[in-house]
């Protein structure tokens, strides 16, 4: 799903994906003195359709709060008790 609302994502915005961890785990620098800002991907209803797709990135500052920006939440590890 993509072009409801821009989605954070756990990984840092990096120009390319050179270096990027194999195992599919968020790619987060690890220094507390990075610049690096969380990923928003994917466009909202509020941009041009050429944003709208979930290969599109772009990045802000995690404090960054306006109603085309939301996030979606994930299980993992899906117990069958």
């Amino acid at each position: 799903m993509h072009g409801n609302v821009w989605e954070w994502c756990a990984d840092h915005l990096h120009d390319n994906y050179e270096g990027a961890p194999k195992d599919g785990s968020a790619w987060v620098e690890s220094n507390n003195n990075d610049n690096h800002d969380p990923v928003l991907r994917g466009g909202s209803w509020n941009n041009a359709p050429v944003f709208c797709r979930s290969a599109y990135r772009s990045s802000n500052k995690p404090n960054y709060v306006k109603q085309e920006v939301g996030f979606r939440v994930a299980c993992s590890g899906f117990s069958k008790h």
